[in-house]
C-alpha cells in the first residue's frame, strides 16, 4: 500500500513542469539518501535507479562478505552464512549486491520518506517561480481571474501559478469577474513565509510603458524612446517621447492615423486621458509643452529651487491648472519642475489684490491663495469653492467664509 502511494507520488512528479529534469532527479535521489542514512546510519554503499517516467525507484545494497566471526558492521558487511543464504556461490572477499525492498522499512518511515519528497519538490517549485518572476519583473503578462476578492485578485498565468494584484494596484475603473482575462505588469516579487509573492499591477507607469511598446513598432525597434512617464491611473497621463530619427515624428507615430495607435492603450487604462509630448532639453520649451493645452505667455526658470514660474492670460489658468489640479501636478512632475503659474494681465479696475483684505483674512489664508496662482479677488472668485478645497489646504467652511468676504467687495 506505501510502496503504491509513493510510487504514485514520484508520477505526479513526473508532470512537474517547473523542474527541470536533472535537477528533479537530483532531489528525489538526496530524499532517499538522507532517508537511508537515518535508517541504516551510512548511505555510501548504496545504489539508487529511479525511474521517473515509470514513478519506479530500486535501492541496491553492496556489502562486503567476511566470516561469521568478523562481522563488525552490517551495513557494509555480510556474513558468509547470510550471503550464501542469497547464493550459495559466494566465498569469502566477494562484494554482494541485493535490493532492498521498500517492505522492509516500518510503515511510520516511508509515509516520513513521502512527506518530505513533497517538502522538498514543493520548495524547489517555489523557489523556481520566484527566480522565473524576479527576472520578469517589468514585463506584460495575461492571465485569468481565478478569484475576486476586497483587498486584491488572485490571477492565474499559463501555468496556474497564483499571482495577486491588489486593488491598490489596480485602475479605478477595474471591474473584474471570475474567469476575465486580465494584462498587468509584473509589479514586485516577494519571498513571504517561504512562499513566492508575485505582485501585479495596472497602475504603475512601467505597465503604460510596455502597452506603448506593444503598440508602436518604432518604440520597440529603438526608433522612438519614452524619456518619462508620469501618471494618475485612470484620469490622466502624460508621456515624454524623442526620435533620433529626424524623419520621424514621435507624437504622431505614438498616436497614429486618427488616434488608431493610442486608442488601444485608452480603452485598456479604463478610458484614461494620455498627452504624448515631444521630449526636449530645453526646459522652458518642455514645460511650456507639459502644461498643453494651456498657452503659456512667458516662463521664468529658477534653477535654485528646481521652480519654474509660469506667466499666463487669465483664460489659460484653468487649462494649465487642470480639473482637480491634475494637469499641473503631472507637468510638475514630468518636467522635475516645481510649476506655480500666474496671471498676466492688465488687472481689472473693480478688482482688488488680495492683499487689501489682510484685515480680514488671514496672512496664511491668502499666501494659500497665491501658491496656486490667485493674487486678486476675481481670481480666487473664478474658481469657485469645490476647485478651491481641492486645491488648498484650506477647510470648506473656511473657503465659504472666504467667498462671502470677497462677493462682498463688489456688491
Amino acid at each position: 500500500m506505501e510502496n503504491a502511494s509513493l510510487i504514485e507520488t514520484l508520477l505526479e512528479f513526473k508532470e512537474q513542469k517547473n523542474i527541470d529534469r536533472a535537477t528533479l532527479m537530483r532531489v528525489l535521489e538526496d530524499v532517499f539518501r538522507a532517508h537511508l542514512v537515518k535508517h541504516y546510519g551510512n548511505a555510501d554503499n548504496f545504489d539508487i535507479i529511479i525511474n521517473i517516467d515509470k514513478g519506479d525507484f530500486e535501492i541496491w545494497r553492496n556489502r562486503h562478505v567476511v566470516a561469521d566471526d568478523e562481522l563488525t558492521d552490517p551495513v557494509s558487511q555480510i556474513s558468509l552464512t547470510e550471503a550464501q543464504k542469497i547464493d550459495e556461490d559466494y566465498e569469502i572477499g566477494e562484494d554482494v549486491t541485493d535490493e532492498v525492498k521498500l517492505s522492509s522499512f516500518e510503515r511510520r518511515s516511508i509515509l516520513s520518506l513521502r512527506q518530505n519528497l513533497n517538502a522538498r519538490i514543493s520548495e524547489l517549485e517555489k523557489s523556481n517561480i520566484y527566480a522565473k518572476y524576479k527576472d520578469r519583473i517589468g514585463e506584460i503578462i495575461t492571465g485569468e481571474v481565478y478569484q475576486v476578492w476586497k483587498k486584491e485578485i488572485l490571477v492565474l498565468d499559463d501555468e496556474e501559478n497564483e499571482l495577486s494584484l491588489p486593488k491598490t494596484e489596480q485602475i479605478p475603473g477595474d471591474h473584474f469577474r471570475k474567469g476575465d482575462t486580465v494584462r498587468a505588469v509584473v509589479y514586485k516579487v516577494e519571498m513571504r513565509n517561504n512562499s513566492p509573492q508575485i505582485i501585479l499591477s495596472r497602475t504603475a507607469s512601467t505597465f503604460l510603458e510596455r502597452l506603448f511598446e506593444l503598440e508602436v513598432p518604432e518604440i520597440n525597434d529603438g526608433l522612438i524612446t519614452i524619456k518619462k512617464i508620469v501618471r494618475m491611473p485612470g484620469e490622466r497621463a502624460k508621456v515624454a517621447v524623442e526620435s533620433y530619427d529626424e524623419r520621424i515624428d514621435p507624437v504622431g507615430a505614438c498616436v497614429g492615423m486618427k488616434g488608431s495607435r493610442i486608442h488601444g492603450i485608452v480603452r485598456e487604462l479604463r478610458n484614461e486621458n494620455i498627452d504624448v509630448i515631444n521630449f526636449t532639453n530645453n526646459i522652458q520649451l518642455f514645460i511650456q509643452r507639459a502644461l498643453s493645452p494651456a498657452k503659456i505667455n512667458s516662463i521664468k526658470i529658477i534653477e535654485e529651487t528646481k521652480h519654474a514660474e509660469v506667466y499666463l492670460h487669465p483664460k489659460e489658468v484653468s487649462l494649465a491648472i487642470g480639473k482637480g489640479g491634475l494637469n499641473i501636478k503631472l507637468a510638475s512632475k514630468l518636467t522635475g519642475y516645481e510649476i506655480d503659474v500666474y496671471r498676466e494681465s492688465e488687472q481689472d479696475e473693480e478688482d482688488v489684490n488680495l492683499d487689501e483684505f489682510a484685515d480680514e483674512i488671514d496672512d496664511w489664508i491668502i499666501d494659500e491663495l497665491k501658491a496656486i496662482g490667485c493674487d486678486t479677488a476675481k481670481s480666487v472668485l473664478e474658481i469657485g469653492a469645490e476647485d478651491l478645497v481641492k486645491r488648498t489646504d484650506l477647510e470648506e467652511e473656511t473657503v465659504k467664509e472666504l467667498i462671502r468676504i470677497l462677493k462682498a467687495e463688489f456688491e
